[in-house]
C-alpha cells in the first residue's frame, strides 16, 4: 500500500492554502494515469479550504507506478505566491511538505487481529443487526480501530485496515518529525533553498520539478 502525506508543517495559512492546491493537483496527475486516489484523513486549518495535513491512498496501479507517483510528492516544496489572506504581505514563498509511506501489505495483514462486534447503530432499516462490525488492532503496538459504517463485514474490514495503516503512517511520521523538525517546523535555509517542485501563482503552474 502507498500513501502519502502532505502537510503545511508549522506554517502559516498560506502554507495550509498551498497544501490544499497541491492535493487538487495531485489527484489531477494522478486521474491522467488512472491512478485512484483516497483520502483517509483530513486535518482542516482554521479557514475552510485550507489543510493542515492531508493523508492520502494511491491505488489502481502497479505498485512499482504508485511509487514513482508518490515519489514526486515526497520531500519539500514551494508554493511562491502574493498572500490571499494578507494583500500586504511581503512574504511570497510558502513551504509545505510531502512524505511517502510505503507498506508491505501481506506482511501487515499478518501483523492485524481482527475481531467481530456487533454494530452499536440506534435502528432503522439501514442499521447493521448482525455482527458486521469489525475491531482491527494492530498487535506489536496495541493501536485500535472499530468500524460499523459500512454494511458488510467484508467494507468494514477494509476500512478499518485502512485507519489502521493511517494511525500507523502517523505515528511513523511523527517519530521522523524529531529528526525533520527543523525543516517541517522552522523552515530553515536547508528547506528553503531546496525544494523537490516549485509551484507559483492562484493557479498553482509548476515552475520546476527535481529529480525524484
Amino acid at each position: 500500500m502507498i500513501l502519502v502525506q502532505l502537510s503545511s508543517g508549522a506554517g502559516p495559512l498560506e502554507c495550509c492554502k498551498a497544501v490544499a492546491m497541491a492535493v487538487k493537483r495531485l489527484e489531477c496527475d494522478a486521474k491522467a494515469l488512472a491512478i485512484k486516489v483516497n483520502t483517509l484523513a483530513v486535518e482542516q486549518a482554521e479557514l475552510s479550504g485550507c489543510y493542515k495535513s492531508v493523508l492520502l491512498e494511491l491505488t489502481g496501479a502497479e505498485p512499482q507506478i504508485l511509487k514513482q507517483f508518490a515519489q514526486q510528492w515526497h520531500g519539500s516544496m514551494l508554493w511562491v505566491c502574493q498572500s490571499p489572506f494578507r494583500a500586504r504581505h511581503k512574504r511570497k514563498n510558502w513551504y509545505f511538505g510531502g512524505q511517502l509511506f510505503e507498506i508491505a501489505e501481506q506482511t501487515f495483514d499478518s501483523e492485524i487481529r481482527f475481531q467481530q462486534c456487533r454494530a452499536s447503530g440506534a435502528g432503522g432499516q439501514h442499521v447493521n443487526t448482525t455482527d458486521s462490525a469489525v475491531r482491527a488492532t494492530h498487535v506489536a503496538t496495541g493501536i485500535s480501530v472499530r468500524v460499523e459504517s459500512e454494511r458488510s463485514q467484508h467494507a468494514n474490514k477494509r476500512l478499518a485496515r485502512a485507519l489502521l495503516m493511517q494511525k500507523l503512517a502517523e505515528q511513523a511520521q511523527q517519530a521522523a518529525s524529531q529528526q525533520q523538525k527543523s525543516r517541517w517546523q522552522q523552515h530553515n535555509e536547508l528547506q528553503r533553498g531546496n525544494p523537490i517542485r516549485t509551484f507559483k501563482g492562484p493557479e498553482f503552474s509548476q515552475i520546476h520539478k527535481g529529480k525524484g
